[in-house]
């Protein structure tokens, strides 16, 4: 049945509104690439509507919203566009603060993905959205995408329904700091490789890039391989959680291209240690993408945490942190360890849960809140 008493507004009439994450933001509608990207609004009225798009052949379509800051609802999407109600009935007179966003990391393995917003309606007056107290960009693999933090440490199924981002790391600190976030990451990738040492799935390869990790043709007319634009979004720190699927790899079978036949593997020595030539070419990529941050955000922290799923890469990270201070002259740089999942922290896909997030959370926006009030 028509809501005739609601308006309904296309996104580029709608007078004030925040987009969260990485976009295009002169394409309509607005394409939503990463987890925790998406729209904010304050406005008034009793009703509100969103109206989207989900695109996706076999990974469906996962959001999650927030009312005044509070978490009140997460689903999956059909495929197509609908229209969804964020809230009904409220106090005409309130200001509500709502934020919709995207709770599936970008989808490398499925092409011509998409998340995309269209609109809104509502009966209420759209205000200006009040501005948090710092910017953070976080860049990490499956555990910045938050795999793992929905449903039961029995779950081995690799589906959208267990990733998420109102459950990750991400996500609290940013609630825990009042601060607007970012999120890049993909699940599998590494510093240099994957972690079956595929080469090609490296994160600094396509950090650069508005959302280099979506691929196909409805990807590329959204404009996520356009280089992204550092100068318009700020960040007070970046947040790097990086070496999980870089330790995988030494532990791992050569990766093989069957199609042009090239390989690549980080080896272990006889005793089990790591092969030092392998361990320099890991490290070499960490000063190397230290440098291309630094490079991108010149006046951000850059704090590279790790850890969460063992910390055997702890020693090489530091490491390469030391020597790129130590060339580069730049001290705004720093590691921290974060704790080990235990098993009762342990979520499904045998990765992090909630729980552990809280306490990789309770870590990261401490260290945070000490560095960035300096």
């Amino acid at each position: 049945m028509e809501n005739r008493h609601l308006k309904s507004y296309s996104l580029k009439e709608i007078p004030n509104y925040k987009i969260h994450g990485r976009t295009d933001e002169t394409k309509y509608p607005l394409p939503v690439f990463f987890n925790g990207g998406g729209i904010e609004v304050s406005v008034t009225g009793k009703e509100l509507w969103i109206d989207i798009e989900s695109v996706y052949k076999v990974h469906e379509m996962w959001i999650a919203y927030e009312i005044n800051g509070e978490l009140i609802g997460r689903q999956m999407l059909p495929y197509g566009r609908t229209k969804i109600c964020l809230f009904r009935n409220m106090s005409p007179d309130t200001v509500k603060n709502v934020y919709l966003f995207r709770e599936l990391q970008a989808m490398t393995e499925e092409r011509d993905h998409q998340l995309l917003i269209w609109g809104m309606e509502s009966d209420g007056e759209f205000l200006p959205v009040e501005e948090k107290a710092y910017k953070l960009e976080f860049v990490g693999d499956s555990i910045t995408s938050g795999e793992g933090t929905y449903g039961a440490q029995t779950e081995e199924d690799w589906i959208s329904m267990f990733k998420s981002c109102s459950h990750s790391f991400p996500y609290l600190v940013s609630k825990e700091m009042h601060a607007e976030f970012r999120a890049i990451s993909q699940s599998g990738w590494g510093v240099l490789t994957g972690w079956d040492n595929n080469p090609d799935h490296n994160v600094p390869s396509r950090y650069e890039k508005i959302c280099g990790f979506e691929e196909g043709k409805t990807a590329g007319e959204s404009g996520a391989d356009k280089p992204y634009d550092f100068s318009e979004w700020i960040p007070d720190a970046v947040i790097i959680n990086l070496g999980t699927n870089d330790a995988s790899a030494f532990k791992e079978p050569m990766w093989r291209d069957s199609y042009s036949g090239r390989t690549f593997k980080q080896h272990k020595n006889a005793d089990g240690s790591y092969m030092r030539k392998d361990v320099l070419r890991l490290e070499k990529a960490m000063t190397d993408f230290l440098t291309m941050v630094r490079k991108d955000n010149p006046t951000a922290h850059i704090l590279w945490a790790y850890g969460m799923i063992g910390h055997e890469l702890s020693p090489i990270i530091k490491e390469a942190v030391e020597n790129y201070k130590k060339e580069s002259k730049d001290l705004n740089v720093s590691f921290l360890e974060l704790p080990d999942t235990s098993e009762e922290q342990m979520g499904s896909l045998q990765h992090p849960g909630k729980k552990s997030h809280e306490c990789a959370t309770r870590v990261i926006a401490g260290y945070l809140k000490k560095q960035l009030s300096c």
